[in-house]
């Protein structure tokens, strides 16, 4: 451990705040660079996100439903993640409505209104807490104290900009954790947007004179070209708002980090960034992935996009499945919604005809049960029986308890692992093989009709052995030359990932202030800037 810093197990341990000065301002990598960069220098660190807004998530170990923002900044302090990482998760069922996670148990599904303090908008008997949303404030101080009582440091990450005057009265995540914890706040620009110094000046003073104080400092974000010509402008916002510019990180190209929202995904060509490098045998492999309404862990598909010849597009028409090697149907948080999407968009048929001509699809949770023969639903969407596209011998009921679980097993001869987070219980009634079984020939999960494969296990791609093993029997069906390579490893790409991001920090950040300001706290005497709060 840094002799700096206060004792783990004893006193309270530093903190500071990532907040931003909007979504997608680089809140979730710096928080895990700087977590990263912690750690190398032998300091016991966490990660910490009051709430989160996000389809992608995470299984503990011990069973919690968590976002993956938080597990990846898990993997980069090197520790496990845990519930307390997040205690509060919101997972989007429409434009209007969530379901609540709460300490990785679903409680309860709210509208907006009802979550962010109106009246109404909640599951009858399901939670206790529509419009008492500042209730939770106990809850996540509660576990970020605990945090701090166990490791040297922790890392909080704002959501979306502190300077949201309308929800600020009932925040738990910005400005509201970072009163109640009275640790000190650094704001993220992303200068790539454009307008970073007015984001910067306009974030700071609509904050009331209390949340001001707070405010240590600005991180500059995705810089492209000369520093040196940025920093007359930095001084002249030091000047303006009496705080420092603490660092100026500079873009950087593929890191493939989990992203937070799969609301926000782009339709239009490649989302994810591909490795570029040359395929390992003849041909490339195309992967086309149906980009449905709701979709969740999309995240399911980095380990493909990792493989060098491989070529993973999110793509919406049904035209643009004609090239594909391999179609997957994602995970969705709404598989009724989904499956509708998929028919009226000529979809669920360009798959049906793929399915018939032999060539490889696969579903992935709620993908895998738009893939079976029906579904009972009156739980996520209360539609009753519906159809499914039929092409697999699988019946889907949904139960109102959902299934939170870390398994292991065997598929393909090869061992696999993943996560698995649904309501949709699948009672499989045919097919050729099991996706994934014990080894020892018994059934654990899914299941294979011809070309078409389905499973509930999200992660089970990472699985280095067998994704190769899986790729080769695409390769095979799709009548392509590829060969996967022999020596990736997904691991070991991510953790690479992860330390670009920790020398991001170390190579461009005031390491040194950081320092001081997670271990000391908040600095006396920031001045006030004028207007504050209305």
């Amino acid at each position: 451990m840094n002799g700096r810093f206060k004792s783990a197990g004893g006193a309270v341990g530093g903190g500071l705040l990532v907040a931003g000065t909007t979504s997608d301002a680089g809140k979730s990598v710096v928080t895990a660079g700087i977590c990263r960069w912690l750690v190398r220098q032998g300091i016991r660190v966490a990660p910490f996100k009051a709430q989160n807004m996000s389809l992608n998530s995470f299984v503990t170990r011990e069973g919690a439903e968590i976002g993956r923002a938080q597990a990846m900044q898990a993997a980069a302090a090197r520790v496990e993640p845990t519930a307390l990482m997040n205690p509060v998760l919101l997972k989007p069922g429409s434009d209007r409505s969530s379901q609540v996670v709460l300490l990785g148990k679903p409680v309860g599904e709210l509208s907006a209104r009802g979550y962010f303090g109106g009246s109404g908008g909640a599951s009858p008997g399901k939670t206790q807490y529509a419009g008492h949303r500042e209730q939770l404030l106990g809850t996540v101080t509660d576990c970020l104290a605990e945090l701090r009582r166990t490791h040297d440091a922790v890392i909080c990450e704002g959501a979306g900009s502190p300077a949201e005057i309308n929800l600020r009265r009932t925040d738990i995540v910005n400005m509201g954790i970072a009163r109640a914890a009275r640790i000190p706040v650094v704001v993220v620009g992303d200068i790539d947007r454009g307008g970073v110094f007015a984001s910067f000046f306009g974030t700071t003073a609509l904050l009331s004179r209390e949340d001001q104080a707070l405010v240590a400092g600005y991180l500059v974000n995705k810089f492209r070209g000369d520093v040196t010509l940025l920093e007359p402008g930095l001084e002249m916002l030091r000047g303006l708002t009496g705080r420092p510019t603490l660092g100026v990180l500079p873009f950087a190209h593929g890191l493939g980090i989990d992203e937070e929202d799969g609301l926000r995904v782009s339709l239009r060509g490649a989302v994810r960034e591909s490795v570029v490098a040359p395929p390992h045998g003849a041909d490339v492999l195309r992967v086309a992935v149906c980009a449905v309404p709701l979709m969740s862990n999309f995240t399911d598909v980095d380990a493909l996009a990792a493989e060098p010849g491989v070529v993973v597009r999110f793509v919406d028409r049904a035209e643009e499945l004609a090239d594909a090697d391999l179609v997957v149907l994602p995970g969705t948080r709404g598989t009724v919604r989904a499956l509708a999407w998929l028919r009226e968009r000529g979809l669920a048929d360009a798959i049906a005809r793929r399915a018939a001509e032999g060539r490889p699809v696969l579903g992935i949770c709620g993908g895998f049960q738009m893939l079976g023969e029906r579904i009972e639903d009156e739980v996520e969407s209360k539609a009753g029986t519906v159809e499914g596209l039929g092409l697999l011998p699988v019946r889907v009921r949904f139960a109102v308890e959902k299934t939170l679980a870390r398994p292991v097993g065997t598929a393909l001869g090869e061992p696999v692992e993943g996560y698995e987070i649904h309501h949709g219980v699948a009672e499989v009634t045919g097919g050729d093989e099991a996706f994934i079984s014990d080894g020892q020939g018994h059934s654990l999960d899914g299941c294979r009709a011809g070309s078409v494969w389905g499973t509930h296990w999200h992660g089970s791609l990472e699985s280095d052995g067998f994704r190769r093993a899986f790729l080769r029997r695409v390769a095979a069906d799709a009548g392509r030359a590829f060969v996967p390579a022999p020596d990736t490893r997904f691991g070991t790409l991510r953790e690479e990932q992860l330390d670009r991001l920790g020398d991001l920090i170390e190579e461009h950040a005031d390491t040194d202030a950081l320092l001081r300001l997670i271990e000391k706290g908040v600095p006396e005497g920031l001045p006030f800037v004028p207007p504050g709060a209305p």
